[in-house]
C-alpha cells in the first residue's frame, strides 16, 4: 500500500495521534493477540467529540474523511480488503453484493467492491429521495446521525441469495451489522454474510453475540479487516471526555485565548503544537496539569470567521473556480441508487480524460493538491484524486471529504483532528439545517495546502456552497476550485402529478387559456442584480436558471413604443399564428395537444388555441412546461403529459427561433421519451432551423419587447436543486403586484382581432408550405459561429441572433453591442431605445441573416462596467 512518495500505512509519524487522548483520560488501543502489520497505532488516533453515546472518536488515517492521506492509500486500503474477500468467497464472488454504510464508509465500500471484481455496489444514505421506494433500513447506535435508507434503482439488487458484503470503517460493537442484517435477512435470506472494516474493534463479549446471531439466523458471517484489537476505556470515561469536550468549547467561547495571542480560529494566526501560550498552559503530560485544563486551545473556523478573514483578504471575496467536468453521462456519481460493473467500466475509461480536465484548471505546477470530498460523496472524488496523482498533475495530492459529525479540534501533534472548517449544510438535507464540517484542511505549523478542489454533486450545488463551504475554505489556500457532479436520479420514481397551476391563481390568463406545468415560487426570493448574475453566469459559478433577473419596468416611451408595434404588426403576427396553426392541423394531428416551452412560447400557444377554436371550433388543450439550455425539459413535466395524453398528439410550441439552441436541446431530451415528436413548431423561423413555423422573416413580435407582463404575469422558469426536486416541476414566480401593467390579455385579444382579415392569407400561405421543402439549413447556427469567432467571443452563447433573443439581451444580461441590419426599420426602433437607455453601442453591418444580434458581454465581471451601470463599449 505504497504511496506516491514511496511512505506506506505501515510507517507512522514519530508523534502518535492518539497521545493526547490517551494521555488525559486514559484511552488505549490493544493490540489482538498475535496481531501483525499494520498496527493499530498506525491505522488510527484519536479525538473526542459531543457525542452523548459516545466520547472518543477512532480516526481512520486511510479512510480519506477526517484526514488528508494520499488518494492511492486510501483506495489501496479498500481494494486490498476487497481482494481477500474474492480470495474467501471462491466462485461465489461472482454473486455477491457489496453494501456500504453512510456516511464514513460509502467510499471504502466502493473500493471494496472494485477489488471484488464483478460485483454491484449500494451504500446506505441519509438522503432520502422522493419517488424511490426503501429497500430496506436501519439504525446506527453510536452514530451522530442514525437513521440509514437503501434506495437501490434496482428493486432485486438485494433480492438475490449470493453473499452479501457489508463495509464499515470499523467493527466496535457490531450493533449496526446486526441491525443490518436482522433487516435484509428478514426480506431475503441468504446463506453467508462477509463483514469488512479496516479495523475489528470488537470486545470479547461483542464477538460471541455476533457468533449466536450467526447461528440463530443459520448462516455463515465472515469477517476481513486490515487489524483487530480493543478500545480499552477505563470507567467514567464518557462523563470525564464530555467534560473535556464542553470545557474546551466553554474556553473558545469565552474569548480568553485571543487576550494571549493566540489564533482565534479566524485565520490570523496559525496555532501549532508549540503554541506561544504554552508558558501559561502547561504541556500535555506535565505534572502541574489539571485533570482537564486544556493545553491548546481548539481551532474552530466557521463560515463567520471566514467572511471576517474575507474582509482583510478583498482578493479572495468571491475566490473560488469552476472546473467544468465531462462525467460520462448515464454513470452514477456514487452507490446511493447502486453501481453496476457496467458503470464502473464506463468510469473506468473515462478517468484519465477527467484526469487532464483537472490538470489543465489546476495548471503547471500547483503545489500541494487536495481534493475535497462532500459527505457521502467519497467514491468519486477519490477516484479523480486518484487518477490526478497518478497523473503527475502536482507536486502532492491528498483526499479527504467533508462530514456531519462535529469532532473537537484541537492543534496539537498529538492530536488526531487539529484543525476544523465549520459551515452550513447546502443540500437541504431531509433532517433539517445544521452544520457541516471539514477536518484538518486548514494548514498548521506554516503547512497548507496550494489549491483545493471541492467536489460535490449537483443537488448540493447550492448558493448556501457559496457563502459556506467554499467561503470557509478561501481564507486557507492559495485556490479554491468547484467540481460538480450530476446527481444521479434513478429513472424508475415517479413524478408527483399536481394539477396544473392555471389563472386567476397563478397567471393573468383565464384557466382555459393554458395550464401551467410548474411549482409556484412566488414567495421565494429569487432576483438578482444583473450585473451580479451575469458575473456569476460567466465566471461558471451559477446557472441562468437559478435565479431570476429583476423584472424590467417599461418607461412610459418604451410602453408607448410597444404599442405602436403591436398595432402596426398585429395583422402580421395573426397571419403568422394562422400559418403555423393550420399546418400543425394538417400535418401533426387534428386534435394536437399544445405544449408551449415557457415563457417565450406560452403566448403563441394562446393564441394558436384561440385560431383552432375561432376557425374550427376546436378546444384544444394547452399547457406550459420549462426547458433549460444545458439541463433539458423537465422530464416530470413529461411524465405527467405522458399519463394524461397521447405523446404522439404532443406539439412543443415557441416563439421564435435564433440560432436553434433549444431545438437542439429538445431533440436531445426527448430521445429518453418514447412517442414524443421531437419537432419543435415556432411562430418565426429566422434560423432556419425548424420545419414547421408561421414565418421565416425576423421581425418584431411585441411580445418579445416585454417580459412578464406581456406574458400572464409568469417568470422565467427556475430551476435549483435546493426547490425542485427529483420528482418536481421546475419553478416560476406569478408577479401578482405587477397586475397594473399587464397587456397579456390585450396583447392576445389585439392579434386575435385580426384573425378574419388574414383568414384568406393563411389559406393559400398554407397550401405553398405544404408543397415546398421546408428542410432547415441552419444558416442561422453558422452566422452565430462566425459572428463569435469575428468578434472575439469564442463562445456561441454569448452571441444572440434576431429581434427577440437581442430584446432579452437588452433586458435581461449585460450587453457588448448589438449589431443591426443595414437599413433596418422600424422592426429596431425598441432595440435602439434600449441600447440608448443602457449605453451600448449599435453597429451597423452587412450580410446578416437576421434584422439584428445582440452580443453579451464577453468575458464579463462587474469591473468592465461604468459607474453608473452601463457596459463599456468595444474600442
Amino acid at each position: 500500500m505504497t504511496t506516491r512518495k514511496g511512505k506506506t500505512i505501515d510507517e507512522v509519524d514519530e508523534v502518535w495521534s492518539g497521545t493526547w487522548v490517551a494521555q488525559r483520560l486514559g484511552v488505549s488501543l490493544e493490540e489482538a493477540p498475535g496481531a501483525g502489520k499494520p498496527r493499530l497505532d498506525e491505522l488510527l488516533g484519536l479525538a473526542l467529540r459531543r457525542n452523548p453515546k459516545r466520547a472518543h472518536l477512532l480516526v481512520s488515517q486511510v479512510l480519506g474523511k477526517h484526514v488528508p492521506q494520499s488518494p492511492r492509500t486510501v483506495y489501496a486500503a479498500g481494494y486490498g480488503l476487497g481482494e481477500r474477500v474474492r480470495a474467501l468467497l471462491g466462485e461465489d464472488a461472482a454473486s455477491a453484493v457489496v453494501l456500504g454504510y453512510a456516511e464514513t464508509a460509502t467510499g471504502l465500500g466502493h473500493c471494496v467492491a472494485d477489488g471484488l471484481g464483478p460485483a454491484p455496489y449500494l451504500h446506505s444514505t441519509r438522503r432520502p429521495v422522493p419517488g424511490v421506494e426503501p429497500a430496506g433500513g436501519f439504525e446506527e447506535a453510536h452514530s451522530h446521525a442514525t437513521s440509514h435508507l437503501l434506495l437501490p434503482e434496482d428493486p432485486g439488487l438485494l433480492a438475490g441469495s449470493g453473499p452479501l458484503v457489508l463495509v464499515d470503517d470499523e467493527f466496535s460493537t457490531g450493533s449496526t451489522v446486526l441491525n443490518t442484517i436482522r433487516d435484509l435477512h428478514a426480506r431475503h435470506p441468504r446463506r453467508h454474510y462477509v463483514v469488512v472494516a479496516l479495523v475489528d474493534m470488537r470486545s470479547p463479549a461483542d464477538r460471541d453475540r455476533l457468533t449466536a446471531f450467526a447461528a440463530e439466523l443459520g448462516a455463515r458471517v465472515d469477517l476481513v479487516a486490515l487489524a483487530s484489537g480493543t478500545v480499552s476505556l477505563p470507567e467514567g470515561v464518557l462523563a470525564r471526555g464530555q467534560a473535556l469536550v464542553e470545557e474546551y468549547e466553554a474556553y473558545e467561547a469565552s474569548g480568553a485565548h485571543q487576550a494571549s495571542g493566540v489564533s482565534d480560529g479566524s485565520g490570523a494566526r496559525e496555532a501549532s503544537g508549540t503554541s506561544a501560550r504554552g508558558a501559561a498552559w502547561p504541556a500535555a503530560g506535565d505534572p502541574r496539569e489539571p485533570a482537564h485544563e486544556p493545553a491548546r486551545e481548539p481551532v474552530r473556523e466557521s463560515a463567520r470567521e471566514s467572511a471576517r478573514e474575507q474582509t482583510r483578504e478583498p482578493a479572495r471575496e468571491s475566490g473560488y473556480e469552476q472546473v467544468p467536468l465531462d462525467w460520462p453521462a448515464g454513470v452514477p456519481d456514487g452507490g446511493r441508487h447502486g453501481f453496476t460493473p457496467a458503470h464502473r467500466a464506463r468510469l473506468e475509461a473515462a478517468l484519465p480524460a477527467l484526469a487532464r480536465q483537472l490538470a489543465a484548471a489546476l495548471g503547471t505546477d500547483p503545489g500541494r493538491v487536495l481534493v475535497l470530498g462532500n459527505e457521502e460523496l467519497m467514491y468519486a472524488p477519490l477516484r479523480l484524486a486518484k487518477a490526478l496523482e497518478e497523473a503527475g498533475a502536482a507536486r502532492e495530492v491528498r483526499f479527504s471529504t467533508t462530514t456531519r459529525s462535529p469532532v473537537l479540534a484541537v492543534d496539537d501533534p498529538g492530536y488526531a483532528i487539529r484543525t476544523r472548517l465549520v459551515f452550513p449544510a447546502h443540500d437541504a438535507p431531509a433532517d433539517g439545517p445544521g452544520d457541516r464540517y471539514a477536518y484538518n484542511v486548514r494548514g498548521t505549523a506554516g503547512a497548507r495546502f496550494d489549491a483545493v478542489v471541492a467536489v460535490v454533486d449537483s443537488a448540493g450545488d447550492t448558493p448556501a456552497l457559496r457563502t459556506g463551504l467554499l467561503a470557509a475554505l478561501a481564507p486557507h489556500t492559495g485556490r479554491v476550485l468547484l467540481a460538480v457532479l450530476p446527481s444521479y436520479v434513478p429513472d424508475r420514481q415517479e413524478p408527483i402529478m399536481s394539477e396544473p397551476l392555471r389563472g386567476p391563481a397563478f397567471s393573468s390568463y383565464a384557466p382555459e387559456d393554458v395550464g401551467w406545468l410548474l411549482q409556484d415560487f412566488s414567495d421565494v426570493e429569487l432576483e438578482a442584480p444583473t450585473e451580479e448574475r451575469e458575473e456569476a453566469i460567466q465566471a461558471g459559478g451559477a446557472h441562468y436558471a437559478e435565479s431570476l433577473p429583476v423584472e424590467y419596468q417599461p418607461s412610459p416611451q418604451y410602453q408607448q413604443l410597444y404599442q405602436s408595434a403591436l398595432n402596426d404588426s398585429a395583422a402580421r403576427i395573426a397571419r403568422a399564428v394562422g400559418t403555423v396553426t393550420e399546418t400543425v392541423l394538417a400535418e401533426r394531428s387534428p386534435s394536437p395537444v399544445l405544449v408551449s416551452l415557457a415563457r417565450a412560447g406560452t403566448p403563441v400557444g394562446v393564441l394558436m388555441r384561440r385560431w383552432a377554436q375561432a376557425r374550427h371550433g376546436l378546444d384544444l388543450p394547452h399547457y406550459a412546461v420549462s426547458i433549460v439550455r444545458g439541463r433539458g425539459i423537465d422530464a416530470n413535466a413529461l411524465r405527467w403529459l405522458a399519463a394524461h395524453h397521447d405523446p404522439a398528439d404532443v406539439v412543443f410550441v415557441d416563439g421564435w427561433t435564433g440560432k436553434g439552441a433549444i431545438t437542439r436541446e429538445l431533440r436531445e431530451a426527448l430521445s429518453a421519451f418514447e412517442g414524443f415528436n421531437p419537432e419543435i413548431v415556432v411562430l418565426a423561423d429566422p434560423g432556419s432551423c425548424v420545419e414547421t413555423y408561421g414565418t421565416r422573416e425576423d421581425f418584431l413580435i411585441p411580445s418579445a419587447c416585454l417580459n412578464s407582463t406581456v406574458s400572464g404575469l409568469i417568470s422565467r422558469t427556475v430551476l435549483r436543486s435546493d426547490l425542485v426536486g427529483p420528482a418536481d416541476f421546475h419553478g416560476g414566480k406569478f408577479y401578482r403586484e405587477l397586475a397594473g401593467a399587464d397587456v397579456s390579455v390585450d396583447f392576445v385579444d389585439t392579434v386575435a382581432a385580426r384573425f378574419d382579415q388574414v383568414a384568406d392569407a393563411v389559406g393559400e400561405e398554407v397550401k405553398e408550405l405544404l408543397a415546398a421543402d421546408r428542410t432547415p439549413t441552419w444558416e442561422g447556427w453558422a452566422a452565430v459561429e462566425r459572428i463569435s469567432e469575428e468578434y472575439g467571443i469564442h463562445d456561441v452563447n454569448l452571441v444572440k441572433p434576431g429581434v427577440g433573443e437581442t430584446t432579452r439581451v437588452l433586458l435581461r444580461r449585460v450587453p457588448w453591442k448589438i449589431l443591426a441590419q443595414r437599413g433596418a426599420g422600424a422592426d429596431l426602433d425598441h432595440v435602439r431605445l434600449l441600447a440608448e437607455q443602457r449605453g451600448v453601442p449599435v453597429e451597423e453591418v452587412d450580410g446578416l441573416p437576421y434584422t439584428c444580434v445582440g452580443l453579451i458581454h464577453p468575458r464579463f465581471t462587474r469591473g468592465a462596467t461604468g459607474a453608473d451601470g452601463k457596459a463599456v463599449s468595444s474600442k
